[in-house]
Order: C-alpha cells, then sequence, then structure tokens
C-alpha cells in the first residue's frame, strides 16, 4: 500500500519553494508580428502599434513600454491618442472603438481598457452606414468625428461613447450647402479624411473618396469653403498656418489647395505627379513641411511608375533638388514625422521619419546629410534572417563585453548619431544586475550578438561567416548606393532580408566561452569554425580539417546537400570575432551538438552519423566515432534533400505494431487450442488490470526498437574532469548521448600546458551506457562529491566558482526524453531515477542546471533542473534528489516552434519565441526578474484653446 501514500508535507520546504521559485511572464522582445496600424503622441511623445491579433503596444524612452491586449484578438486598424491626454482610441475590424487609458494602480501604471463602443445605425440600414473609415479626435477633448462609408460623420462623446445625434454631418446636407452647379456631377461617398484646422479647432476639412473636399464650419455646422479635384481622395494634410492644404490622389499625384473666406469652388496652386508622366501608383499619405530657410519637406508614400516599380515598397522624401526614395523590403504599413509640437512655433522643423513597415520599424534623420538610418534601442527587427538557433551567456566578464561593443560599433558607423526621437517617459527600473549576452544564429550565416541584460534587447554586433565560403553574393556589394542617373531614386533601407544565398550557410549550433574569447559555430552543411576575437581588422588563411564520420564504412551513400566551398588563400575579416579554423564533417550534415572546452583548447561536433573531437591548439582531428545504425537510411539523406520515402516511414510503423501484436502473443502463450488461448487471454487480461490497478499512476511505455530512424543522432555532448576509469584518479573526459539511448564515454589525455603543442591530445573509449527504454538522450551532467555540477571551463581559474570537490563520489545524471537516471561513477551503477513519462505523459525538450537564490535572504540559493516539456510546461527538479519541486504552464503544446526554441538561463530565466519575429521572456526566479518599470509625466501644454496643469503618472509596464 506504499505506491498510494503521499510523501509527506514538509512545510519549510514548501516555504523555501516560494521563497525560491515564481512563474512570471515579464517582457516581449523584438517586432510585433504582423503590425497592423501605428499611432504617435507628440504631447507625450510616445508611439503606439496595433497588430492582428488585437494586441497594442505603447513605447517611448529605451525602457519605457506598455501592452494591451483586445478581448476580442481581431486586427487593429486605426490607433489615435487623445489630445494632451494619456488615452488613446484603436478602432478594430470589427468596427469596435475602444478607449485605453494610462492609470495609476498601487503607485504604478498599466495601460488598461477603459471603454468600448460599436456604432450602431438605424434598424434596416446596411453595414456601410456605420462602418467607420476615417476617426479624428478633437482638441477640446471631449469628442470624437467618425467618418464612414456611407459619408455620414458621427460625433461621438468621450468618454461615455455615447452619439450626439443632432450633431451628425450627412451627406445630404453637405450638398445642400454647396452650390447647385457642383453638386450634382459629385456623390460625397465615403470619406477618406477628417483633419482639424491648425489655427480654428471649429473648422474640419472633410475628405471624401471621390475628390470632393468640404472645409467645415462646426459651430453653424455649414460648408465655409469647398475643393474639387479630378482623382480619387486618398489623404489630405494642413500646412502649419493653415492658409493652405495638400491633398494625394490615387493617380499618384499631390495637389496643393489655397484657402480663402468666401464659399466658392477654389482651383489648385499647382497639381503635381512626382514620378510621372506614365501611371503611377497612388499616394496614401503625404506631409508638408515647413523649415526656418523656405524649403519645405515633401514626404510621401506611393506614387512609384506602376509598370517597372509597382512591388516596390516606398516612401519619398522631397526638400529642394535633393530627392530619395527610401524603398522598404516589407509593405509600409503606416508613417509619421516628427517635427515641432509647439503651438508657438512657426515652422513646423521636422527632425525624423518614422516607418513602420510590415517586418521592421525604420527611422531616417532629416536633420543630417544625406537623411542616414536612426540604429533603434528597440523593436528590433530578430527575423532580418530566419532564426535558426539561439544561445544565452550568463553574465559576461566587463573586458569581453567592452570588446563586443566596440566591435559592433565600428559596424554602425554608417547609422546616424542622432539621440532617438520617440523619448516619452522616463525608465526607473533598477540597473541590471549582471550583464547578458543572447546570441541568435540565421539562416544566412550570421550570428547577432544582444544585450539581454534589461527589458531592451539591443544588437551589439553581428556576426558573418559568409566570407570564409564561396557563394554567388558578393560580401563587398553594397545594396544602399544609388546611381547619380537613377530614376525614381531608390536607396534601399532596414535590415529585414528574407533571403538566404545559400541555404546550408544556415547557424545550428552556437557555445561561446566568455572567458577566454573563444566562440565555435556549426551549420546546415556540417561546417564547424573555430573563432577568436580580435579588436582589429585582420587578414589571415582560415586553416581547414575534414572528419569522415562514416570511417569509409562501405554501403552507405550520402544523399542529402554538398559541403559548402571554400575560399583559398587570406580572407580579410572585419573586427570582432575571426574564424581561425574550419572543420568540415563528412557526410556534410546539420551539425546537431556542439562542446567547446577552451582551457583544454577541445571542441567536439556530433551530427546524425557520428561526433568527433577536435583539438584546436593543434588544430589537429583528436578522434571521430561513427554511430549510424544500419538501419538509419534516413540519416544518409540530408535535411535538405527531397527523397523523403514515406513509404519506409509508413512500413517501419507497421513493422513496429506487428512487433508489438506479436510480443503481446508471446506474453499470452504460443500454443494450444483455442479455449486455452482464451483463457490464456482472459488470464493475461485479468493480470494486466490488477497491475494497472496498483500502479494507477504509471503508463506503460514500450521500449523502442535499435532499427528506429535516427538511433545515431547526437542530441548532447558534455567535457567534464571526474573519475572514469577507477575511483583514485580522475581525468578528462567527454560524453555524448545519442537518440537510440546510448551514451558514451571517452578518457582523454590533455598534455600539461608546457608541453601542449609538442604532444598529441589523446582519447579512449572508456563507457558505453545503453538505456533500457532506449529514449533519446538530451542531457548529461556529473555531479561532484558535493552534488553540485561541475564548473564551467575556466570559471574557478576567474574566482567565480569553487573549485570542484574531487574527494567524494561523482555521479553522473543521464536525462532521457522519459526519464532522468542518476549513475555512480566510475563504476556507472545506478542509483536513482525518475520516470518522468510514465508518470506525467510527457517528454523532456530541453533541460539545463538553473542557479535558484532566496529573495528572503542573500545567503541561500541551490541548483535545480529547469525542464521543458513536449506539453510546453517548465518543471523544477532537484538535485541530486530529482524530486519534482513545482510545475508551471508556460507554453502552447501546439506550439512546437515555441517549444523548440526555447533557451534557459543560467539563473532561471528564458526565452521562447512567440513569432517569427518575437521571443517572450519568462522568469522561474523570485530573485530574477526583468520587467519595464517606468513613469510618464503629462507636460504643461498650452493650446489654443487650453491650459493644463502638470500631473504625473507612475507606470509599471506589467501586461494587463
Amino acid at each position: 500500500m506504499r505506491r498510494f501514500l503521499r510523501p509527506g508535507h514538509d512545510p519549510v520546504r514548501e516555504r523555501l519553494k516560494r521563497d525560491l521559485f515564481q512563474f512570471n511572464k515579464t517582457v516581449e522582445h523584438g517586432f510585433p508580428h504582423q503590425p497592423s496600424a501605428l499611432g504617435y503622441s507628440p504631447f507625450l511623445r510616445l508611439m503606439a502599434i496595433g497588430t492582428r491579433s488585437g494586441a497594442i503596444k505603447l513605447y517611448g524612452a529605451p525602457g519605457v513600454e506598455f501592452m494591451g491586449l483586445h478581448e476580442e484578438n481581431n486586427t487593429v486598424m486605426q490607433i489615435h491618442f487623445i489630445p494632451d491626454q494619456c488615452q488613446l482610441v484603436t478602432l478594430l475590424d470589427d468596427n469596435s472603438l475602444h478607449l485605453w487609458s494610462l492609470k495609476q494602480h498601487g503607485g504604478a501604471s498599466e495601460l488598461r481598457e477603459e471603454h468600448r463602443f460599436t456604432l450602431k445605425g438605424p434598424p434596416g440600414s446596411p453595414p456601410s452606414a456605420t462602418q467607420v473609415t476615417a476617426v479624428l479626435p478633437h482638441s477640446s477633448r471631449e469628442v470624437l468625428y467618425l467618418g464612414t462609408e456611407s459619408g455620414n460623420i458621427f460625433v461621438v462623446e468621450l468618454p461615455s461613447f455615447q452619439v450626439l445625434e443632432d450633431r451628425t454631418i450627412t451627406p445630404e446636407a453637405v450638398l445642400h450647402r454647396i452650390p447647385e452647379d457642383n453638386c450634382n456631377r459629385r456623390s460625397c461617398e465615403l470619406v477618406e479624411a477628417l483633419r482639424e484646422h491648425p489655427k480654428n479647432p471649429d473648422q474640419i476639412l472633410i475628405g471624401y473618396s471621390r475628390a470632393l473636399i468640404v472645409l467645415w464650419d462646426l459651430q453653424n455646422n455649414k460648408a465655409i469653403h469647398h475643393f474639387l479635384g479630378s482623382q480619387q481622395l486618398e489623404n489630405l494634410y494642413w500646412q502649419r498656418d493653415g492658409s493652405k492644404f495638400i491633398s494625394c490622389h490615387y493617380d499618384g499625384s499631390y495637389a496643393q489647395w489655397p484657402v480663402s473666406s468666401d464659399n466658392r469652388q477654389s482651383e489648385p496652386l499647382e497639381n503635381t505627379v512626382p514620378y510621372g508622366p506614365f501611371p503611377c501608383k497612388a499616394i496614401s499619405k503625404i506631409y508638408w513641411q515647413t523649415t526656418k530657410n523656405g524649403l519645405p519637406y515633401i514626404i510621401f508614400q506611393g506614387g512609384m511608375p506602376r509598370a517597372s516599380y509597382g512591388d516596390r515598397h516606398s516612401i519619398s522624401v522631397i526638400r529642394g533638388s535633393q530627392q530619395t526614395a527610401f524603398d522598404f523590403t516589407s509593405r509600409v504599413i503606416d508613417f509619421f514625422i516628427i517635427f515641432s509640437s509647439d503651438p508657438a512655433a512657426e515652422f513646423d522643423d521636422p527632425s525624423a521619419l518614422v516607418v513602420l513597415a510590415e517586418e521592421e520599424l525604420v527611422v531616417i534623420d532629416l536633420k543630417s546629410a544625406g537623411w542616414p538610418a536612426v540604429h533603434p534601442p528597440y523593436l528590433a527587427s530578430l527575423h532580418c534572417s530566419a532564426i535558426t538557433c539561439s544561445h544565452h551567456v550568463s553574465n559576461i566578464p566587463l573586458k569581453l563585453w567592452e570588446r563586443i561593443i566596440s566591435a559592433g560599433s565600428k559596424q554602425n558607423i554608417h547609422y546616424s548619431s542622432m539621440p532617438w526621437p520617440i523619448d516619452g517617459g522616463t525608465n526607473i527600473a533598477p540597473d541590471p544586475p549582471q550583464r547578458d549576452l543572447l546570441l541568435t544564429g540565421h539562416e544566412d550565416g550570421t550570428v547577432r550578438f544582444w544585450d539581454a541584460s534589461g527589458v531592451c534587447l539591443h544588437l551589439l554586433y553581428k556576426l558573418s561567416t559568409v566570407r570564409v565560403f564561396l557563394t554567388d553574393a558578393d560580401p563587398n556589394d553594397n545594396m544602399n548606393t544609388v546611381g547619380e542617373d537613377e530614376w525614381p531614386p531608390l536607396r534601399k533601407v532596414g535590415t529585414f532580408d528574407p533571403y538566404s544565398d545559400d541555404p546550408r550557410l544556415g547557424i545550428q549550433k552556437i557555445y561561446l566561452c566568455k572567458y577566454s574569447g573563444y566562440l565555435a559555430v556549426a551549420g546546415t552543411a556540417g561546417q564547424v569554425l573555430v573563432m577568436e576575437l580580435n579588436d582589429e581588422d585582420a587578414e589571415h588563411v582560415v586553416d581547414h580539417a575534414e572528419a569522415d564520420l562514416l570511417q569509409d564504412q562501405e554501403g552507405y551513400r550520402w544523399k542529402g546537400h554538398e559541403k559548402l566551398k571554400t575560399r583559398d588563400g587570406p580572407v580579410r575579416f572585419e573586427a570582432g570575432f575571426q574564424p581561425f579554423v574550419l572543420v568540415q564533417c563528412q557526410p556534410p550534415a546539420v551539425v546537431t551538438s556542439l562542446a567547446l572546452h577552451s582551457e583544454w583548447k577541445l571542441v567536439a561536433f556530433g551530427t546524425s552519423h557520428g561526433f568527433g573531437l577536435f583539438d584546436h591548439q593543434q588544430k589537429r582531428l583528436v578522434f571521430v566515432k561513427c554511430t549510424l545504425h544500419p538501419s538509419d537510411q534516413l540519416a544518409l539523406e540530408g535535411p535538405l534533400s527531397r527523397v523523403k520515402s514515406l513509404k519506409k516511414s509508413l512500413r517501419q510503423s507497421f513493422r513496429r505494431i506487428r512487433r508489438s501484436r506479436v510480443s503481446s502473443r508471446k506474453r499470452r502463450g504460443g500454443g494450444g487450442n483455442a479455449s486455452e488461448v482464451q483463457e490464456a487471454n482472459a488470464k493475461f487480461d485479468q493480470d494486466a488490470l490488477q497491475e494497472m490497478e496498483l500502479a494507477p499512476v504509471q503508463r506503460k511505455i514500450e521500449a523502442r526498437s535499435a532499427e528506429d530512424s535516427f538511433t545515431g543522432f547526437v542530441r548532447t555532448l558534455y567535457f567534464a574532469d571526474t573519475f572514469l576509469r577507477d575511483s583514485s584518479r580522475h581525468c578528462p573526459s567527454l560524453w555524448a548521448g545519442t537518440n537510440g539511448g546510448t551514451v558514451y564515454a571517452f578518457c582523454l589525455r590533455v598534455p600539461p600546458a608546457e608541453r601542449r603543442m609538442d604532444e598529441p591530445v589523446r582519447a579512449e573509449q572508456a563507457k558505453e551506457i545503453q538505456l533500457m527504454h532506449r529514449a533519446p538522450v538530451v542531457g548529461i551532467l556529473v555531479l561532484d562529491g558535493r552534488s553540485t555540477p561541475l564548473p564551467e571551463p575556466l570559471e574557478v581559474a576567474h574566482d567565480l566558482s569553487k573549485s570542484p570537490d574531487m574527494q567524494g563520489s561523482h555521479q553522473l545524471l543521464v536525462v532521457s526524453e522519459e526519464q532522468f537516471k542518476v549513475f555512480t561513477l566510475p563504476k556507472v551503477s545506478s542509483k536513482l531515477k525518475l520516470k518522468l513519462t510514465a508518470l506525467e505523459g510527457c517528454r523532456v525538450r530541453k533541460v539545463t542546471v538553473a542557479n535558484f537564490g532566496s529573495c528572503k535572504t542573500d545567503d541561500y540559493s541551490e541548483n535545480d533542473l529547469a525542464v521543458l516539456t513536449n506539453l510546453g510546461d517548465i518543471q523544477i527538479i532537484s538535485l541530486p534528489f530529482l524530486k519534482l519541486q513545482i510545475r508551471y504552464p508556460c507554453i502552447r503544446k501546439e506550439d512546437v516552434s515555441g517549444i523548440a526554441s526555447c533557451v534557459f538561463t543560467k539563473y532561471g530565466q528564458g526565452f521562447y519565441l512567440i513569432s517569427p519575429s518575437e521571443f517572450e521572456r519568462f522568469s522561474l526566479s523570485t530573485k530574477w526578474l526583468v520587467e519595464p518599470r517606468c513613469i510618464v509625466d503629462m507636460p504643461e501644454v498650452t493650446s489654443n484653446n487650453h491650459v493644463h496643469n502638470k500631473s504625473g503618472t507612475e507606470n509599471a509596464a506589467r501586461k494587463s
């Protein structure tokens, strides 16, 4: 009956667990997935981005972030800030309006949804009667003007969202107040634009799609002026002094209109087709910005010639004879200009152009010569090339940190030195306790180094491995160059580039030693590069070595891609991490595991065919081990092969089913007549039922066959200085775990430092462990005599860790997908195990050792295993006794890519991709928590009609 008894409840341990563990999703890093709307408040200097999933995100100065989510999860179509208020209105694609506010709560504030509203028409009216197309928050902050598809303009009171029906502006009323000779040939149709007069809040400009523009008097409810264009209207913009406005049209033209006092039709001062005379795309939005020296900025979206440039996404900036069409690699969602917001200022004096594209945010400095881009401190386009892997390194030494920043600053010389122009709010979060790096590998062969210490994920440095190889693209090509005579004057901006020159360049594994500055990266075509940090540009030859993992075994033929061709002779590298040796695996399969020991100067690598060890000091291959099973034919086809055998997969599945049935019959008894067989079957069923009743919490797991495909796939590699041969002498060792549940252990003989270059490193296989259930091995760990994980290479030498206990007996922890098992060393006898799959019905996907500190005292911390399962749960398991401490739901089990992308940190935090462009950051620790905290001050503002006192709100930007 013991198995039915629950373990004793320990109140002391439960209290300690509350001090150690707490799950929080803290902040989203990167660029919002599928953005759909953009807004900006010159008053708060905050920017808002809405997405197709109904999220709304506010950004100001670095570290100032807010997030909200509409319950409907519908697309955000428009965002409008209420003038001089900490409020904004969103319009969704279901025609609903939502009022959001920054509200104080418990000494901090958050973004809250205050009200929601859907405009209703009279009974029987079509949906177009109330389908909102244009929104104008009036400067009085009391009403919203809503233009609709039917041409009606409704007035809605704030914050109650009550419709003021007596103030509705109908198309009939507009046409009634326009001379008959004009209104007969023009119907209003939908409202394209609503613009308040910059000097007179009692007048608004109404633009209808069929090019009828009306200046409307709100006080007297009449048309003061009307304007008739010849082309379909797209948008309107007032000049600062209110004497003129600009209209842009479907045919790629824009017109400038004077505003006079009499109610008669005006002709435009000028009608310009900037990229004519051939048919052009529509200009969907336009700005006319005045400056002190008299030359205005004309900035517009679209207008390109349809035939030759109809597929381009561009925004043009014209100032006198200077003209540039900024060319974006993804669709432009919206843009705005940052200019002087002081009502008393005579000129606009624009400083920056902010463009929200579908895949990135681009800011252009309009003050500097050449209009360079501004390096963004947040909203980085993580997926500028698709992310293929990631690697986190905690607590970077200051010297290495400064050298990486120095290398990155040399890459950013083409960026503007302008301070970040969206600077609303103040970041009051405490300084990060340490310097953390997040490294992302990409499909185009680059590795990006991100500052992951705080709320803003900021790019420090970009490393490219392309120069080592011969590819179709020339790395010296400059795509931003514009020929003097080229027309239109296109200039590519932004970093998003989803096209890889060669998919074999993709980075699959990264390992950085923060103490020595050595970096190892491995790729899709079996390439392993070892690099070291150099503060200056250098030109040198990269040494090559080949590792034949098949060891000339006969009967195997690689059907996948070829290896990458390398450059002959010296290669020039920029300052930063520079490769000095290339190890090429043969066959050139994807590198599936990587380990670097910078103290021993060794790098280990594994593929689906085996693993090898390379001495990067002597630049010599130490050994290779083939792990390929005779049935592993799929391992020879490669990830880029187009000949995956569906027949073989089905055949293997049926064989497994048949074997399962045969083994069941054998267990039930093979001979006898039908009645005996039936009796045996009944007895077997009864025994099985009794077994299930005795162990109700355990699931029966069928052992995997050695013939299952990819059993030789090397999942993990691990270096350890431990007792492998006998208990009296410890030695360096390399451990490897495969997909078939096999663990290999090799004794290494590393010469002492004085003879390191003279004597070779030697390796000899000492152990081979075969797990009975044959589940893939996903982690290997050695615990010292104090049951503490062995320190990282050079960690003890830098006085950042205690020396491992070499007096007591060591233990080996092998983590497979289905269970955790502790063995004694050097005998490798089983000591303890936890059957995760049998108990929980889940499989291990990621595992790491994390240090958890108490939030109550600095004197206590412990090492535990952080485990992510295929169900998206995170479990914390104690060491060395393998007791489940706590479980948190983290990722949806359907989100396979999110689970695969998860990476844990050394101190109980983690990252995973919630979209191709966003990392969700989470924390399992009560002590280590990175989340936004900020203050937004409402500045004292004097507008045309209203004076407001200064007030403040403190903000803790938690997601609502």
